[in-house]
């Protein structure tokens, strides 16, 4: 609770003193946020709910205790663009969350977690780990060359999804039905 404080007035002193630029300003390379003080029955996608208010969530890292798989109580979060960082931390920082005061603070260097290799061992990553971007689905499967422009990718939690999928499959019925009264009509007329 000391360092929300303790962030909240140096918020306040650049304020009133009309400070151009901010203690922000340390971090703007990094699109990491800490967050302390999570009730231990959140999950990843509610701190992702919480969070994303803020910005588009790129990665999330909720560490679990390894023998009751129950939260540990903290988050690492990785915006898409780092002055969301700004906005989580000026604005969650000392927000109550089902009865606990968050901490929200910059992450200077975030190391990724390491990952087992084939052979069993830890070891650094070779990619960053984007975990929390939506998987795109393709709808229709397999997009030939001549209709690869025509397929849209849609997120699988898009809450329209099914409608415009069943829009989709409406639209290519009725261009199939077409096609095909066209090569009836230029066979009756070859006759």
């Amino acid at each position: 609770m000391n360092v929300v404080r303790e962030i909240n007035k140096i918020n306040e002193r650049e304020l009133e003193l009309g400070i151009s630029g901010s203690w922000h300003d340390e971090y703007k390379d990094s699109a990491y946020v800490f967050i302390g003080g999570l009730h231990f029955d959140l999950t990843e996608g509610d701190v992702i709910t919480i969070f994303s208010q803020y910005g588009e969530v790129m990665d999330v890292n909720v560490p679990r205790d390894k023998t009751t798989g129950k939260t540990r109580g903290f988050a690492f979060l990785m915006y898409e663009d780092q002055r969301s960082t700004v906005l989580a931390v000026d604005n969650l920082n000392g927000a109550n969350v089902l009865g606990k005061t968050l901490r929200v603070d910059h992450v200077k260097n975030y190391k990724q977690p390491k990952v087992k290799g084939e052979d069993g061992e830890w070891e650094e990553p070779e990619e960053q780990s984007l975990n929390a971007r939506p998987e795109m689905v393709m709808d229709g499967g397999q997009a030939s060359d001549s209709d690869a422009s025509s397929v849209i990718s849609i997120d699988p939690e898009d809450p329209m999804r099914d409608y415009i999928l069943a829009q989709r499959k409406e639209e290519k019925a009725l261009k199939k039905s077409k096609k095909s009264k066209e090569i009836q009509n230029v066979q009756e007329a070859a006759q």
